[in-house]
């Protein structure tokens, strides 16, 4: 039996509260005004809201498969989506906080695969939850290409 929909709160509270926490990581200051970007870099006022609409999406996704809690995997796919979420908060930390472009591409490069690992185990669960995650995946996609091409033009 599917859990009430009023419970969905606490999922796009947690997967919000984590881009929160990411947000705090990334403030971009003089060190980023000084990097050598490549000319396909978006502007922050389209990285802003694309996260936050990947926040919410990644949060209504975890929530469809929380609804399946009787079916198995739920427990192992959950478990993957916390994990994804974490290495999703240190990128910002390792990337504006410690400077770390290398250390920063090797999490994306995990998250990566864990974004493809949670969005198989979400798909088995509620097919639906996988696909939600297919925007979310291109996204990160994305941000690992420019992390490299960032990476590369400032040794």
């Amino acid at each position: 039996m599917r859990k009430p929909e009023t419970r969905a709160l606490p999922w796009l509270a947690s997967a919000i509260a984590a881009g929160a926490v990411a947000a705090l990581g990334a403030r971009a200051g003089p060190w980023h005004d000084g990097l050598v970007l490549p000319a396909w870099t978006p502007p922050a006022w389209i990285a802003v809201p694309v996260s936050a609409a990947m926040y919410v999406v990644m949060g209504i996704a975890a929530w469809l498969v929380w609804r399946e809690s009787a079916r198995p995997g739920v427990t192992a796919a959950l478990s993957l989506y916390a994990a994804q979420l974490a290495c999703n908060v240190l990128w910002s930390f390792l990337f504006f906080g410690m400077r770390a472009l290398d250390l920063a591409m090797l999490d994306l490069s995990v998250l990566w695969a864990l974004v493809v690992l949670t969005a198989r185990a979400f798909h088995g669960v509620r097919p639906l939850a996988g696909w939600l995650l297919a925007p979310y995946l291109a996204w990160v996609t994305f941000a690992a290409g420019l992390n490299l091409s960032i990476w590369l033009r400032n040794p």
